[in-house]
């Protein structure tokens, strides 16, 4: 309990205390006076404990436990627990005679009794004091300590939760759940069988126990299930013939839970007084056979067993001759007699002994009183059954679509309890989740009870199936069914919630398990079994249980629709009800309006805190009258006594105020109430009670309306796109209600304890409530657009009838004679009413705070969101109605094809006169504005056309469509302030359809007076181009993808575009020209109209190298041609790779031929010429000239680049322009960029990209003047973050150079002969983005100019150096070196200067990007390091040698200024491709300290 802060209420009037006892009209509450306000309350048999605020308890009542104190304190004078003083308790708990008391860092203090361990303390009979018991968990070492939520306590034993989730018990008795045999248990043990699952909440009866647990998620419930128990060894599911059909269910539970040891027999610890023991008592078992008693022996079982065994795996063998059935017949009316509830009870009657000869600690736990009920013959009979059904299906499989659906039978585990190899409990050890997992086949369905609840989740359907009768043929009705389209079921509860909820709701999808005595009922598992462990009560799985209560011998489940369900010993009534029997869960009887929020279980009562007529919370109970002159005496004795047949109202509730919580306890009951002071606490309880009002009625639509309208619209043909969308419906509603139940529980909580402003997930949350209102409204909008309200109007006249009152009540509709569909609408958009709602309560809440506080703001805040969009969805309807009125009177023909469920009418032109200019005298058009596109329509055709495209002006209401398509605010705005124009620049996505050039091409990007203009992406079938567009064509820098696959294409080109063609220079890179001999080749060179002219360079993927002329798209001139053996050839050539003319051709050892040579390349030449074997000492050069002589000149390479890199800063030509208006062209790129990214959420930037941005503002060259080293330490940080950021035009051109040279060099590229060019390449990007530079900071000196250093201290010396960051440069010490050489002049290192130090090694590590292979990338970084050792030994003694921390600073400051592009995917391939056989070598360590300064910066990036 987080109490801390409070509202604006007096906390005197907080947590106010009343008691009673009974419910007759003569009792009145007695106010408990505390100084503080109580926040909880716990009652044991005679005496409770109070948990007040700050942190104490105190307590009241009869303490036998405490020896020298007071062992009596009346109730109205609760005494404080002294020795918990210092510790800040958060929540309490009270058994029969201990209490316990949880501490905020989750310790746990325990006193009172503990003659049966229940206080976890041994060798003591009684705790006096409140005294600590550790919990510890014995799987750690050394065993730490484990963290408690809440406690609950029993008679004998108590249960811990703690942080995990889990479940910690101690004490004595079956109620433990623990796999032991020895009482009592005095250190707190963790109850396995609940290990793996989400623990919600824990309760205590006398000898019973309940958890509240989250349900497992969906991939792990749904599993393969074993055909057998393996507890009590009964078949899963059983076939039942009818007349024209066969059921098959596996509708099984399992009475026991859990596997029994063979001895089965409880141990107590020496010294302990031993128990009463059943003398000469056998394990037997009864069943009944034609009204007579059959009674077998643990040898019959164990036969009997076997014989299962032998038949579980195969499902085909005879029958066991050990059976006591003589025929088939028997066994199936065995099979109608074991479903019967009565007969559970007679035969548990029949099996258990005397009550006086069985000690009440040990008849839990003799195994012998389980009923174990086990038959090879049912296993013959379901075998003959399935060879039968098998025959059948084989030939109706077809039309009933069964064979994805019949999943029944499995090679399961069979075998009896007990059974050799089993360890205690019947799991094996491992992991808790697999244990899980076993559990839930083990157990098969858990336990199904025969209550009255049949509610079935879509989830189940399939497992419950009707196969073709044995008997009988099929049925036609069976196969009309059967022949229509399956339609997959829509499961109406969400699994798992909705995934944006995440931890901020509770969790509506949980189970109820129960374990200990049984003989009440009160386990509910439909028998009096007791139970070792726990087992889960199938029947309340899908009742979204919220809250359980456990009284002494009875138990409370409150459901999130609040309803209670009450089970076990009913002999005061306390269950509420009168029903027989009281073993299952079954509900209470309560008034029709009557929401029950808060439970609490005495001995022999129950107390409820429901919502009535107001909002005030009002009292029930059900249960013994207490008599007065009576109250001390025993609590079984109630002969004479009254007691209610139903829960009553008390009378007095009204009186105490807003009740918060009830707890109740032996025959006592307490309440705890607020005053309403300033109006907060009753708002806070109206805005609950009215989400668990609206809750209630969703939750009867779905189950009353929805989901007869799904089984209709099944049944009945609904057309697809209307099935299609009821679905689309059903799971919006169905997320919506999962929604609110949460909310209604989470409110209910936040009663219960904090009773904040700031715990409302409404506030802090409340995107999550706003997008699931928004996609429900759209689902109905779209599934009344389609016409489906209508098309469900005849089927559900056939469901509902005539008169449908039902319909009426539910939609809250008064009017007469309102057609069903008109019903039907009115009810699916009666949830928007609710956001009103919301925003009046929160309003009303808003009034109970200053204008200026925090809370207030708040509150207006959400009152606004859920106002504004509750209007929006409003509109949204009124556009729904009308778009659908229109397609009723649209014609048919044009319907299919127009109508879709998202488009939305605006107006068409029958209401708003518009005509065509030019157009015939007997032409018809008719015009239709839709949300996304315009419609014109003549005769029997239309053209559609998409408002994103749409440029026209001839009517402001077109305008206003299209500004508001094109700012989305058709979606969730109102579109206030729109232009009156919309803009002529756009960026939207177009198929175009009738253009030949581009026809069902794509186009996404930026669009200039209806043309695509700018710089995105387009592609068609196969293509994608991303680059530069100009008047509808492809203009200046792209990239061409072509191929099926756009990731991994066959071709890429990426170069200059001239009008839609290559021209120019460019790359392209085409692995469709494969061959044996070549492979896939790489052309690097000009274009001209879509064809290689000029010259180039082509590198093939077996290593072939070629350069020289093209001519029309050939190899056609002079050139020279490499092969891998480095065998030469230089001449002409005629056509790709042919030769034809004068060459010489050069081989590998340095012999060549010079002549005339025909021939294609790789195939075979005819040579005509002279052949020369030079001398050994023969230098002639000739033949070894460089290459790249015949290549494109570096600085002709990509021009069409850097010309657009110029236009962005607003020249015509690099170097003509004024300086100051390209700062206004980067100040309006940088804004427009930031805006673009603001309004695409998926494009978020990261924070230091933000900061990068903002920093980019700034310019630096508003001061003219001389550079000084101040300034020119601006430039260059401006410049470094310029080109860090592709919003900045440097940025766009460092990063589109980047891809271009990666593109040529990497893959096929990455040829050794490139490498000449790839560095003059790089030395051209050089020299003319000096150019750029110079030209945006004309003040910098000439080349070769030294800026002077300015004249300041050596205080401003040491403050220029301290504001270099850390990782800039490493600390001057030993390896900084005094003095770098300077254009050929030794200079002392200063800032100007600091970049030279260590040079070589920067300028030698940047070649790891030119590299190919790991090892040469690995031989790259032991030539860097070196460097780095040469450039050190030189200042030092040549002896020196290095350590990781001299030498990782320096090495970190090598590859920062070494800036080294894509640096983790350098040191991602080497990890990944290096030989192992060097990884604990010189390289490896080598590698790991660059891996190491990566990482480094990436922290320091990120911090």
């Amino acid at each position: 309990y987080d109490n801390s802060e409070y509202s604006s209420c007096n906390s005197g009037e907080r947590g106010l205390l009343h008691t009673w006892k009974g419910y007759s009209c003569s009792v009145t509450p007695e106010r408990v006076l505390l100084s503080r306000p109580v926040l909880q309350a716990a009652l044991g048999t005679r005496h409770g404990v109070l948990l007040v605020e700050g942190g104490q308890v105190y307590s009241f009542g009869e303490f036998p436990w405490k020896q020298s104190q007071v062992s009596e304190v009346g109730p109205l004078k609760p005494v404080l627990e002294s020795s918990l003083s210092g510790q800040r308790v958060v929540a309490v708990a009270a058994g029969s005679f201990h209490s316990g008391a949880v501490t905020e860092d989750g310790g746990v203090h325990m006193w009172g009794e503990n003659s049966f361990g229940q206080c976890g303390l041994s060798s003591l009979t009684v705790v006096s004091n409140p005294t600590p018991v550790a919990v510890l968990d014995p799987d750690t070492s050394p065993p730490h300590t484990i963290r408690v939520l809440e406690l609950a306590c029993g008679e004998q034993h108590s249960l811990a939760l703690s942080a995990q989730h889990e479940v910690w018990a101690w004490g004595s008795g079956c109620q433990l759940g623990l796999v032991t045999t020895i009482f009592p248990v005095w250190k707190p043990q963790k109850v396995e069988h609940l290990a793996g699952r989400h623990v919600l909440q824990v309760a205590c009866g006398a000898f019973h126990s309940l958890a509240l647990v989250r349900c497992l998620p969906p991939q792990e419930a749904r599993r393969p299930l074993p055909d057998k128990c393996g507890q009590c060894n009964q078949l899963l599911y059983t076939m039942t013939d009818k007349e024209d059909h066969v059921i098959i269910s596996d509708s099984h539970y399992c009475p026991l839970g859990v596997e029994l040891l063979d001895d089965g027999e409880a141990r107590m610890e020496p010294g302990r007084s031993p128990p009463l023991r059943l003398q000469n008592y056998e394990r037997r078992r009864t069943v009944a056979q034609n009204g007579e008693v059959l009674t077998t022996t643990d040898s019959d079982i164990s036969a009997a067993g076997t014989d299962s065994d032998r038949t579980v795996g195969g499902m085909g063998g005879a029958g066991s001759q050990n059976s006591p059935y003589p025929d088939d017949q028997a066994v199936k009316e065995y099979l109608k007699k074991l479903s019967d509830t009565s007969l559970a009870e007679e035969t548990a009657k029949m099996t258990k002994p005397p009550a006086d000869s069985l000690d009440l600690l040990t008849s839990d736990l003799l195994p012998g009183v389980m009923p174990v009920t086990t038959s090879s013959a049912l296993n013959s009979l379901v075998s003959s059954c399935a060879s039968a059904v098998a025959e059948r299906v084989v030939s109706t499989c077809e039309a009933l679509s069964l064979k994805k659906r019949i999943n029944c039978y499995y090679p399961g585990v069979g075998g009896v309890a007990g059974a050799p190899g089993g360890v205690p409990g019947g799991f094996p050890g491992g992991p808790a989740e697999e244990r899980v997992r076993l559990e839930e086949s083990m157990q098969g369905k858990k336990s199904c009870s025969t209550g009255d609840i049949r509610e079935e989740e879509a989830e189940g359907l399939s497992r419950r199936l009707s196969l073709p009768g044995l008997l009988s043929q099929v049925s036609p009705r069976l196969l009309r069914r059967a022949s229509r389209p399956r339609v997959r079921a829509v499961p109406l509860t969400p699994v798992g919630g909705l995934p944006e909820a995440g931890e901020l709701l509770p969790s509506l999808q949980t189970e109820v398990w129960s374990w200990g005595r049984g003989e009440e009922g009160q386990l509910g598992h439909g028998d009096n079994l007791p139970r070792l462990q726990p087992l889960c009560i199938k029947c309340l799985s899908s009742k979204e249980v919220v809250l359980v209560a456990a009284g002494a011998h009875h138990s409370l489940a409150l459901t999130a629709q609040s309803q209670v369900f009450s089970w076990g010993s009913n002999s005061s009534g306390q269950l509420g009800h009168m029903a027989c029997p009281t073993t299952i869960p079954r509900l209470a009887k309560l008034s029709e309006g009557i929401r029950v929020w808060d439970v609490g279980a005495g001995a022999q009562h129950t107390l409820l805190l429901a919502d009535g007529d107001c909002y005030q919370p009002i009292l029930y109970y059900s249960g013994q009258q207490v008599r007065e002159a009576a109250q001390d005496a025993p609590q079984d004795q109630t002969e004479g006594y009254s007691y209610t047949q139903q829960p009553v109202l008390l009378p007095f509730c009204m009186n105490l105020g807003y009740v918060s919580g009830v707890f109740a306890g032996g025959q006592s009951c307490v309440a705890l109430a607020d005053r309403n002071v300033t109006g907060f606490i009753a708002s806070l309880h109206e805005l609950a009670a009215a989400e668990r009002k609206f809750y209630c009625k969703l939750s009867s639509v779905k189950n009353h309306i929805l989901r007869p309208l799904l089984d209709l619209g099944e049944n009945y043909s609904l057309g697809p796109a209307s099935t299609v969308l009821l679905q689309s419906l059903a799971r919006c509603y169905s997320r919506l209600c999962h929604l609110t139940g949460q909310h209604s529980t989470s409110l209910t909580a936040n009663l219960r304890r904090r009773r904040e402003v700031k715990s409302l997930v409404m506030l802090e949350h409340a995107s999550i409530f706003l997008d699931t209102y928004n996609e429900y409204c759209c689902s109905v909008g779209n599934f009344l657009v389609m016409g489906g309200f209508q098309a469900l109007a005849k089927p559900s006249l056939d469901f509902f009838g005539k008169c449908p009152e039902l319909l009426q009540r539910l939609a809250e509709s008064s009017e007469e004679n309102i057609p069903l569909s008109d019903l039907l609408v009115a009810l699916f958009y009666l949830p928007m009413r609710h956001l009103h709602e919301y925003g009046r309560l929160l309003l009303k809440l808003g009034t109970c705070f200053e204008v200026s506080s925090v809370d207030y703001q708040k509150l207006q805040d959400g009152c606004s969101k859920f106002e504004a969009l509750a209007l929006h969805l409003k509109r949204r309807r009124k556009e729904a109605e009308y778009t659908y009125h229109f397609w009723k009177s649209f014609p048919g023909k044009m319907t299919d094809s127009l109508r879709k469920p998202p488009r939305r009418l605006i107006c068409e032109s029958s209401n708003k006169a518009l005509t065509l200019q030019n157009s015939g005298r007997f032409s018809v058009n008719w015009f239709i504005l839709f949300n996304d596109a315009l419609v014109h329509a003549q005769f029997s055709t239309h053209h559609v056309f998409p408002l994103a495209t749409l440029w026209a002006k001839w009517l402001r209401s077109i305008n206003q469509a299209v500004d508001k398509a094109m700012s989305g605010a058709g979606q969730s705005g109102s579109g206030a302030g729109q232009r009156a124009e919309p803009p002529i620049s756009r960026t939207a996505s177009y198929t175009f359809y009738k253009d030949s050039r581009l026809k069902e091409a794509t186009y996404e990007g930026r669009w200039l007076a209806g043309k695509p203009n700018g710089r995105w992406v387009w592609y068609a079938t196969g293509e994608l181009y991303e680059g530069s567009f100009q008047d509808n064509m492809r203009h200046g820098h792209g990239m061409l993808r072509s191929g099926t696959l756009n990731s991994s294409s066959p071709s890429v080109f990426i170069g200059q575009w001239v009008h839609d063609k290559k021209t120019g220079y460019g790359v392209f890179d085409d692995i469709t020209r494969y061959s044996v001999r070549l492979g896939g080749e790489k052309y690097m060179g000009m274009w001209q109209d879509d064809q290689r002219q000029g010259t180039g360079v082509i590198v093939t993927q077996f290593g072939l190298y070629y350069e020289g002329a093209f001519n029309n798209n050939k190899m056609q001139g002079t050139g020279v041609l490499l092969s891998e053996d480095n065998t030469t050839y230089e001449g002409e050539f005629s056509e790709d790779w042919t030769l034809n003319g004068k060459g010489v051709l050069t081989m590998a050892n340095g012999d060549y031929f010079e002549g005339t040579f025909t021939g294609e390349w790789g195939s075979g030449l005819k040579v005509t010429g002279s052949f020369f074997k030079p001398n050994l000492y023969d230098s002639d050069g000739d033949k070894g000239r460089a290459l790249g002589r015949l290549a494109v000149r570096p600085e002709e390479k990509w021009r069409a680049v850097f010309e657009e890199c110029w236009m962005r800063l607003g020249c015509e030509a690099p170097g003509q322009g004024e300086n100051q208006r390209a700062w206004e062209n980067i100040a309006v790129a940088l804004t427009t960029s930031r805006r673009e990214l603001r309004d695409c959420p998926e494009m978020n930037l990261s924070p230091s990209h933000n900061l990068t941005l903002e920093s980019l503002e700034f310019n630096p060259q508003q001061h003219v003047g001389p550079v000084t080293m101040e300034k020119y330490d601006r430039i260059r940080h401006y410049l470094i973050k310029a080109c860090d950021t592709p919003l900045h035009p440097l940025g766009r051109l460092m990063e589109t150079l980047v891809a271009v040279y990666r593109m040529t060099y990497v893959g096929v590229g990455a040829n050794r002969r490139l490498l000449l060019q790839a560095v003059n390449e790089i030395m051209s990007y050089l020299a003319r983005i000096f150019q750029l530079v110079r030209f945006l900071f004309p003040d910098l000196p000439e080349e070769g100019g030294v800026i002077p250093e300015p004249s300041s201290d050596p205080q401003d010396k040491k403050d220029s150096k301290c504001a270099d960051t850390q990782l800039e440069s490493p600390k001057p010490g030993k390896f900084w070196p005094v003095s770098v050489p300077v254009l050929g002049e030794r200079t002392e290192v200063v800032s100007s200067t600091k970049d030279a130090c260590f040079a070589s090694a920067t300028e030698t590590l940047q070649q790891i990007s030119t590299t190919f292979t790991p090892s040469d990338k690995l031989q790259v970084i032991q030539l860097t390091f070196e460097e780095i050792t040469k450039e050190v030994v030189s200042s030092l003694e040549d002896s020196f040698l290095w350590s990781m921390d001299d030498l990782f600073p320096v090495f970190l400051y090598v590859v920062l200024r070494a800036r080294i592009r894509n640096l983790g995917s350098e040191v991602s391939l080497i990890e990944d491709l290096m030989d192992p056989c060097v990884q604990h070598g010189e390289h490896g360590i080598m590698f790991t300290t660059l891996k190491a300064c990566y990482y480094q910066i990436q922290h320091e990036k990120t911090t």
